[in-house]
């Protein structure tokens, strides 16, 4: 796993780029708060930035003002930083319904929701990788970055598994449940767990993989991705 950003280019910074990026680049070291980057539509001001990124190797947010530009953003960075991870994290909503109310026909409205999967799964690999890596870039919209808890709420909900460590397995599986997994024998999806014996397979909600741990009695022996459908490594 990398730690340090690593642009992915057949271009060169051309024109005024080399400048800004080197402007930019020692605002950032110099803890400059305020910088701006002013160029027309496809002068490239992502280009810019990526090298700004792997200038200076330090995590980044991405704010956009849409969900649309985040994607389009999102995309960009992936194809500049394909070993680093590159995270999206906007709303999960497709649709939304507030509840409410009209006293003219005394009618309430329930609130409705439509929660898109994919959405939510970069959602929780975002959060992911924010804790558990440096070479990381968040693109996301504005809105999403109000209320989502602090930050040690979240590393409050995780599992660290160590090889060779012994875990009560009962105590495992409370853990997984408090972490909102579901034990499902049959059904194995995002975000359940199932037992097979010596084996505990965890299909992780922010991945499209599964993790099969292996246990020697209640000691980790091995821990593997596998693929969800097939069960093979």
């Amino acid at each position: 796993m990398s730690t340090k950003f690593k642009l992915v280019s057949d271009f060169s910074p051309t024109g005024d780029q080399p400048q800004a990026i080197d402007r930019i680049t020692k605002g950032a070291k110099q803890k400059q708060e305020d910088q701006v980057l002013l160029g027309v539509t496809g002068s490239g001001k992502t280009f810019t930035m990526a090298n700004v990124i792997e200038r200076t190797n330090l995590p980044t947010l991405v704010i956009s003002h849409n969900k649309t530009l985040a994607g389009q953003l999102y995309q960009e960075f992936r194809d500049f930083f394909p070993k680093n991870a590159v995270s999206y994290f906007v709303s999960y909503y497709d649709y939304y319904q507030p509840e409410a109310y009209i006293p003219q026909s005394n009618t309430y409205i329930e609130k409705e929701a439509e929660i898109n999967e994919v959405i939510d799964k970069l959602r929780l690999k975002s959060t992911s990788n924010i804790l558990t890596r440096k070479d990381v870039v968040v693109v996301s919209s504005v809105s999403c970055i109000y209320n989502i808890g602090k930050p040690e709420n979240y590393r409050d909900y995780t599992i660290e598994l160590i090889l060779g460590q012994e875990y009560v397995r009962s105590n495992l599986y409370k853990r997984l449940v408090t972490l909102q997994y579901s034990q499902s024998q049959f059904e194995f999806k995002r975000g359940t767990f199932r037992d097979r014996g010596d084996k505990l397979d965890v299909f992780l909600s922010y991945e499209d993989s599964a993790l099969r741990i292996l246990f020697s009695g209640d000691v980790i022996i091995k821990m593997q991705k596998i693929n969800p459908l097939t069960g093979k490594i």
